[in-house]
């Protein structure tokens, strides 16, 4: 109100509040935190809920390995979110937070911590040494979700290491084995030199390498169909051409595939004359700059080349040509250097003729061996230059195009991998997959573009190599015959290692010889031994994650299979999604989730990825000491998390400013709630004027968007609407109109502005309280209470919409008012800018009517329509007049109001002095005063 100190002043209800402007979020929310664990806030909120239909959000396993980043935060946010609002929604909805806690970056850092002494130390001494590696990072990162708010079972959360899960790990491996679903072979797998382990596509990730893309010409040596004869051709002056950007793997050439439906041409360059496929003759001479060459003949179909003969470039052997679907025409020569050892459609397809063999001339550490001849001990990323250079010395080079492409790297050490085939334990994904694209069809994937995306990386997923070559991790359950090596699983073996671990843990399979684990009177199958040895890989980590679904959701009481929802990032449809629904569908013919959220990345201000060396990354830390916890939290709900999500300071701050508005909402009505007891000063429906129920009904309007945005999982709906209605329903209007009401009356008409404010700040903040959990509950502590109201907003029921709803008719009619507010404000602009009136409570307002708008404006008192315009008079007349406006009907005339201005409420009144004993007061004030 004024400035200039008046002897009335105290007179008024001004707001008072101890309810802070100043947020103050990062002092005050470790406070409210300490009380919330004070009082074991999760516990009592599941005990509260307790008999309620459940919902079940299973979390996915973070790797406890560091510090949480933006994109951690905005992942364990958003199921906050969801874990609130169903707990207030009518549901118990426990949440029990998982650690991922095997793998390779965990013994890489306790073979570090070792030094030297690595050589000597037992797989026992190092899986113990991971173990403490493992767990030291699981109470930090608690400690930082809590910070954000998240509450949990953080007392009690899974861990992947822990006996009973890899008991359950165990029982799923060897269902998936019963079925015939798991064998070992040799097949080329993605393997990582540098981490010396076999990796699944989960852990691949694609780079820009550069490398020389060259064409190899191989020498015909036999040819058994007569094809060359036929047309002409001098079998010792002829050449297969093949392409490669991996000149290591030449060692490992066995075989050329051509595809028998295409055709190819004898290309003639100077004597000598080099088969191709003719449709990529001209790219081929292109690229190897050869201009003279003279296609010779008619084009042969490359079903006539099958099992001719050539030379190996270098090495003392023959190699086959045999044909493939695989082979096109979009790159190369048509003619496709085949190394079995090393690629996947080479392995297939060489299966197809046993007489061409599978080489892997290349050891575990990338380094080739004694089958690449005078390369043996060469890495093979040195080993690309120096056979190059002997090829293009020998004459065997025909071109050679430095190049960079999409290359695989290890997600770990993010190095190079290489394909090699090995002995390695896989998951038969073919024989289940028509069983997984019918679990796909039962889930509710959310974007909907989920389901296609699951399907499509199902229906081109290989087999799934599911052991690793490494020590810290749950072992492989499979024991192997002494005398004849075949690997040995039954259920007895399984029930047995299941056991042991769930007692043990799986250090057990290093404490243990094999003869001390499987049960007394296993036989081989295949021999009739009974001495046995132990596997000594590991399973994938995938394979850890992917079994949660038993090993957690039917372990834990509280919790239970299928859950509701998965919610993770993007990514994980190659990963946790994936594994998990491959190992659910095996072990149990369905999926283990009724839907499956996802989010995107966060990304920089301008779209682009964090990284550390750009200088563009910002740390949730960093914003919760500037901001608060809540800023984050208002971050991830008023963002698309469907897509990428960008983050940084100028986004934070910005934020700060709409939290801001939020808040002073709450504020304003706190303030004008002082005093006030809900359980006697609420006054009845029908003494509420129209303002109040247009109030009350755009409060219904909000319940019924933001229930639609939390029931779809779209937190960004539901900001917006609660932005919106704070900003523009509220701030800039209803609570700037009943100002006046607030804090220059006693009576009834304050008692009606207060009721409405009380129901409505009591909803808007458990609305807010999914999102807002420090704010909400910082406004709950100081909104007065009625009988019945927990301690604690999380523990209320979500506002149901309809109960303050309006009907079409009533809306219309105050769109229709609030439309002629805004003509209004318009013309008061006006003469406050010629200098008419400076206040709007200076104005007198007359208003031209048709007959339409005067009736609708004569429904409204003219008190409370002045009021609504926030002027000291309002005149209603019949007819045209003053400044046209944009609602038809309706001309807008303003003038300075007559009579005197009251020293308490603004207002010009003709009135002012009417009571003695205050001469400076209208006669409304006068009599408030002296009640």
């Amino acid at each position: 109100m004024a400035k200039n100190k008046s002897q009335y002043d105290s007179t008024l209800n001004l707001p008072k509040t101890l309810f802070e402007m100043r947020a103050g979020l990062p002092k005050k929310e470790p406070v409210m935190l300490k009380d919330w664990d004070d009082n074991d806030l999760y516990n009592q909120l599941m005990k509260h809920n307790e008999g309620k239909p459940q919902f079940i959000l299973h979390d996915g396993p973070p790797y406890a390995n560091g510090n949480i980043h933006m994109g951690t935060a905005l992942n364990k946010i958003i199921k906050d979110i969801i874990i609130r609002d169903k707990n207030m929604e009518g549901f118990q909805a426990p949440y029990v937070p998982g650690f991922d806690t095997h793998g390779l970056p965990i013994e890489l850092k306790a073979l570090s911590s070792v030094g030297d002494k690595k050589k000597d130390i037992s797989k026992l001494e190092l899986r113990q040494i991971c173990e403490k590696f493992a767990t030291e990072h699981i109470d930090i990162m608690s400690d930082q979700f809590k910070r954000l708010g998240v509450i949990g079972d953080f007392e009690h959360p899974y861990l992947t290491l822990k006996p009973e899960f890899e008991a359950r790990q165990i029982e799923i491996f060897g269902e998936m084995a019963k079925k015939g679903y798991i064998y070992k072979g040799l097949k080329p797998v993605y393997w990582c030199p540098d981490c010396r382990t076999a990796l699944a596509e989960a852990e691949i990730e694609y780079g820009e390498d550069d490398c020389d893309s060259i064409f190899v010409r191989f020498h015909v040596s036999q040819d058994p169909n007569g094809v060359l004869a036929k047309h002409g051709i001098p079998m010792d002056k002829t050449y297969f051409v093949i392409w490669t950007t991996t000149t290591w793997t030449l060692p490992a050439n066995e075989a050329i595939c051509l595809n028998g439906q295409f055709e190819y041409s004898f290309v003639k360059i100077g004597d000598e004359f080099h088969i191709m496929a003719t449709e990529l003759v001209k790219s081929v001479m292109d690229a190897c700059h050869i201009e003279n060459y003279e296609i010779v003949g008619e084009p042969v179909s490359g079903a006539e080349f099958e099992l001719m003969r050539y030379n190996h470039v270098y090495l003392p052997k023959e190699g086959w040509v045999i044909l493939g679907d695989h082979v096109t025409l979009e790159s190369g020569s048509g003619c496709v250097h085949t190394a079995g050892g090393h690629g996947v459609d080479d392995f297939n397809v060489c299966q197809k003729y046993p007489q061409v063999p599978i080489t892997v001339p290349v050891d575990d550490g990338g380094y080739l061996t004694e089958l690449a001849g005078k390369y043996a001990g060469q890495r093979v990323w040195a080993a690309n230059k120096t056979i190059l250079a002997d090829l293009t010395e020998s004459g065997a080079v025909m071109g050679q195009v430095h190049i960079k492409h999409q290359y695989p790297h290890c997600w770990r050490c993010h190095h190079p991998i290489i394909f090699r085939a090995t002995e390695q334990w896989f998951c038969s994904i073919a024989k289940f997959r028509e069983d997984v694209y019918k679990a796909i069809d039962t889930v509710t994937w959310m974007p909907d573009w989920g389901h296609d995306r699951m399907k499509g990386m199902v229906r081109d997923r290989n087999d799934w190599c599911i052991s690793r070559q490494r020590t810290w991790g749950v072992p492989i359950p499979a024991f192997y015959c002494k005398k004849c090596g075949t690997y040995h699983i039954t259920d007895a073996t399984i029930k047995a290692v299941s056991n042991l671990f769930r007692k043990e843990g799986s250090d057990a399979w290093y404490k243990y010889e094999a003869e001390q684990i499987i049960p007394a009177g296993e036989v081989c199958e295949k021999c009739g031994a009974s001495e046995w040895t132990k596997d000594t890989d590991i399973m994938d980590v995938w394979f850890d994650s992917g079994s949660t679904h038993a090993a957690v959701l039917e372990e834990r009481p509280e919790l239970r299979f299928p859950a509701d929802m998965y919610m993770e990032g993007g990514d994980q449809f190659r990963g946790w999604f994936q594994s998990s629904l491959l190992t659910s569908v095996a072990s149990k013919g369905c999926a283990p989730y009724k839907s499956v959220l996802c989010h995107g990345w966060v990304v920089d201000e301008q779209g682009k990825q964090m990284h550390k060396s750009a200088g563009n990354g910002v740390e949730p830390s960093e914003i919760i000491k500037d901001y608060g916890a809540d800023i984050i939290r208002l971050w991830v709900a008023s963002s698309d998390y469907t897509v990428d999500v960008r983050a940084g300071k100028n986004i934070f701050k910005q934020l700060s400013e709409a939290y801001r508005k939020i808040r002073n909402t709450a504020r304003f009505i706190l303030g004008n709630l002082d005093g006030f007891d809900p359980n006697t000063d609420c006054v009845a429906d029908d003494q509420l004027q129209e303002i109040d129920r247009w109030a009350l009904a755009a409060l219904d309007d909000l319940m019924v968007n933001t229930s639609a945005g939390y029931a779809v999982y779209d937190f960004n709906k539901v900001y917006h609407a609660v932005y919106n209605f704070c900003v523009v329903a509220m701030s800039n209007f209803y609570l700037d109109v009943t100002k006046d009401r607030l804090y220059c009356t006693n009576g009834a008409g304050r008692k009606a502005a207060q009721t409405t404010m009380y129901k409505i700040l009591v909803a808007l903040d458990k609305i807010i309280a999914p999102i807002l959990c420090f704010t909400s509950q910082e406004i709950w502590d100081f909104m007065p209470k009625t009988e019945g109201m927990n301690q604690y907003v999380v523990f209320e029921e979500m506002p149901k919409a309809g109960q303050y709803a309006a009907d079409e008719a009533f809306k219309a009619k105050w769109a229709q008012l609030i439309a002629v507010r805004d003509e209004v404000k318009k013309v008061l602009e006006q003469a406050r800018a010629e200098k008419v009136i400076g206040a709007s409570l200076e104005a007198a307002v007359t208003l031209y009517c048709n007959d339409t708008v005067y009736s609708l404006l004569n429904s409204i008192p003219m008190d409370e329509l002045a009021d609504l315009m926030i002027v000291s008079h309002v005149e209603l007349v019949k007819g045209e007049g003053g400044a046209a406006s944009a609602v038809e009907g309706l001309g807008v005339a303003a003038a300075h109001a007559t009579g005197e201005k009251c020293e308490r409420c603004w207002k010009y009144s003709s009135s002012i002095g009417s009571h003695a004993a205050h001469p400076t007061l209208c006669a409304r004030c006068a009599s408030v005063v002296e009640a």
